[in-house]
């Protein structure tokens, strides 16, 4: 296995970009989601998986924001960039099966959930630092797909592993660790569960539902307490820091 794709997101739920090296740190890759949007209403902060009201945050590149007013003015609520999350920070989670069912513009019901399960403090992960996905996954998700294809950035990794295994191959690294390189070591948590983000439109990719309904079809697997879950790609950690670079071998081990 190696790296295929490298990736940070300079402002949570904003475009990302693709990088051919970084530095890895417990607080993941240099620069990825070292901001984010603040609703200044609500406290809250802003992110896609409310795609009533977040949505827009993926026409932004994320790291060509715009001053707080023209940003306000984009998403249609009064919003602040900021660099340091506020004590107890929240974000808005609409359940996925409803958005698919009753559309983006509907008032669907929602979690709140806290940031940074896995993470370290001050940072603006939902839960943790690093997540990647196969491209068995991404080909598999495609070939299942009406359109025939899916794009591996509407799941929004910061590693696309090529891998040769057919299926889901990283449904088996929960639990284990991943060398990457020659110095950093990566400790898979669990599978991560998709929510609407990958069905939104992406900058120049138009909306496509049957990214989250192909993997809800095919691919749901046990995460934490919640039973199955469909699920695209894994959460990890970082054991020890290192460089990453596009082409590094990937070994599991454990």
């Amino acid at each position: 296995m190696r790296v295929e794709m490298l990736r940070r997101y300079p402002v949570k739920s904003m475009l990302g970009e693709e990088v051919g090296q970084s530095e890895v740190t417990e607080r993941g890759l240099a620069g990825d989601r070292v901001r984010a949007v603040l609703d200044v209403a609500t406290g809250k902060i802003a992110s896609a998986k409310n795609p009533r009201l977040w949505r827009g945050l993926l026409t932004i590149e994320g790291a060509r924001v715009p001053g707080d007013v023209e940003l306000s003015r984009m998403l249609g609520r009064e919003v602040r960039v900021i660099d340091v999350p506020p004590a107890g920070a929240e974000f808005e989670r609409s359940v996925p099966e409803q958005v698919l069912a009753e559309g983006i513009e509907a008032e669907v019901p929602h979690t709140v959930g806290t940031l940074g399960g896995a993470s370290p403090d001050g940072t603006f992960f939902d839960f943790a630092p690093i997540h990647l996905i196969s491209t068995s996954a991404v080909e598999r998700i495609g070939a299942l797909s009406p359109r025939g294809r899916v794009e591996a950035v509407r799941y929004r990794p910061n590693l696309v592993i090529a891998t040769d295994a057919e299926g889901f191959p990283e449904n088996a690294w929960a639990g284990r660790e991943l060398h990457v390189g020659d110095e950093l070591v990566l400790k898979v948590i669990v599978a991560t569960p998709r929510c609407a983000v990958p069905t939104l439109a992406h900058g120049p990719l138009d909306r496509d539902t049957e990214a989250l309904r192909t993997v809800a079809r095919h691919n749901r697997v046990p995460v934490f307490d919640m039973g199955p879950q469909p699920c695209a790609g894994v959460y990890a950690r970082v054991l020890r820091p290192g460089p990453v670079r596009k082409g590094d071998r990937v070994t599991p081990a454990g």
